[in-house]
């Protein structure tokens, strides 16, 4: 079994790399968190024998990591990761000049302050209960099945638990049904927080491709009639990151497939109501069976500091989230509920800021690509983000060089099980239009210096391993 460090790397995207370029794509795992601080790596010898290079060439890999202090090594011990400790990075010295485009996240639906202030006799009249919500406030879960029920799937209010966020959902459904040492399908690429969660409650990761044209549904049943996986994560409606809708037809054959073989649908629609112009609207896969288990979030629609998502699911399910939450929370904040029903009150007015904003987001990417030649903007109708093809495998060096002008740039390969989609890059959509133009004049900067050759010769590029 090969290291994390390698399955991070993508063992045949650094073959033949030099021990520079390999020192670099080490950094960039840990400048963008794949790799944690304090993680032990592989020992030299190990390294060597996985990435079948010479021994001296992964000394001198590890030689440049600790000179720039992203390592920290002990003779005849251990080599760990490590920070820096001279200047902060960008973005972490405060002064707010460095854009984040590591968050895929608007600011606040210009309602929210009305909606706080006709939620407070809301939450007045609950002084007089203990204050602890473990299910969710009746109302709110009320409002969130009849949304359910408006888009085809019928829903009553006990077969929905109200929680903190939507990753907070997805770990709540791991620590209930999760079996460790089994396997789980995700989409390659997806998001990458799930994968870590579905890592630390022991799964085995299975992908299946996932582009901006959509799924490859033969390859997603062929895997689960094959592998017989546990769970399935599926962003079906605007995929993060590539921004595809799964079609209708398609959803009733996966999660068919999926019923057959015993595997549970972990979907997350936490990107469903992003739509700038798809033109349809699918009915959600929680309409497909008791096998579906649905997670939502109002971060994407209302603001990522409203801490409330949802988990739709069948009553024996719901039971046992209900016995696990105790474990370690014992329910949902009660201001947040209480402005989440008023929210949820007025979607037609929240869908149009949603539709606004990512309008202006997405014409200030595809006018800042512009000045980029050969780099390619798919058609993105909706969601969080435009998924770049960037012609060539450099997304983890475009990565570096944006940050030497103060844009934090997550690549391609962070989305991924192993390293690979190089020549992709996730450009948020979900800043303000001025905010996007800046952002992107520092990405032009760096493409400069990248084709330029500050980093690589332009000639290189297309042939080049992964720095």
């Amino acid at each position: 079994m090969s290291s994390r460090l390698v399955e991070q790397l993508g063992a045949r995207s650094v073959a033949g790399a030099s021990a520079t370029a390999l020192a670099r794509q080490i950094t960039a795992l840990i400048l963008d968190g794949r790799l944690t601080v304090g993680e032990r790596l592989p020992s030299e010898r190990a390294l060597a024998v996985e990435l079948r290079r010479s021994r001296s060439t992964i000394t001198r890999v590890y030689g440049l990591l600790e000179a720039d202090g992203y390592v920290t090594r002990h003779h005849g011990g251990s080599t760990r990761v490590a920070l820096p400790h001279g200047p902060a990075l960008p973005g972490q010295d405060g002064d707010g000049d460095a854009i984040d485009l590591s968050i895929a996240s608007m600011d606040s639906t210009p309602g929210l302050y009305d909606a706080t202030v006709r939620s407070l006799p809301r939450l007045a009249a609950l002084r007089g209960t203990s204050g602890y919500s473990l299910q969710g406030l009746p109302e709110l879960r009320e409002a969130l099945a009849q949304r359910f029920t408006e888009r085809g799937a019928d829903t009553t209010a006990d077969e929905i638990i109200v929680t903190s966020g939507a990753l907070n959902a997805v770990n709540l459904i791991l620590t209930a049904i999760g079996r460790r040492g089994e396997r789980a399908l995700v989409e390659q690429p997806t998001f990458p927080h799930a994968l870590e969660a579905l890592h630390r409650h022991g799964y085995r990761l299975v992908p299946t491709p996932v582009d901006t044209d959509g799924w490859d549904t033969r390859h997603v049943t062929d895997t689960l009639l094959s592998a017989r996986p546990h769970v399935a994560y599926l962003i079906s409606d605007f995929h993060n990151p590539t921004g595809a809708t799964l079609p209708q037809e398609e959803r009733s054959r996966i999660a068919a497939t999926a019923r057959h073989v015993g595997t549970h649908l972990i979907v997350d629609e936490t990107t469903a109501e992003l739509d700038i112009d798809r033109g349809w609207a699918p009915v959600p896969l929680a309409a497909e069976g008791p096998h579906v288990i649905t997670v939502g979030s109002m971060s994407k629609i209302a603001w990522g500091g409203m801490r409330i998502g949802w988990i739709r699911a069948e009553r024996s399910v719901i039971a046992r989230l209900l016995a696990v939450r105790p474990s370690f929370e014992l329910g949902t904040a009660l201001l947040e509920q209480c402005i989440a029903v008023e929210l949820l009150r007025d979607m037609p007015a929240l869908g149009a800021h949603v539709r606004s904003r990512l309008t202006a987001g997405r014409a200030a990417v595809a006018e800042g690509l512009t000045h980029l030649p050969g780099v390619r903007m798919p058609r993105t109708p909706g969601g969080l983000s435009a998924w770049i093809d960037l012609g060539a495998p450099v997304s983890t060096a475009l990565s570096l060089a944006a940050r030497e002008q103060g844009l934090i740039l997550p690549p391609g390969p962070r989305f991924t099980t192993g390293g690979v989609l190089e020549r992709r890059l996730r450009i948020p959509i979900t800043l303000p239009p001025e905010r996007t133009a800046e952002a992107m004049a520092r990405l032009a900067l760096a493409w400069g210096d990248l084709v330029g050759g500050g980093r690589q010769p332009a000639a290189e590029m297309r042939h080049a391993a992964v720095i």
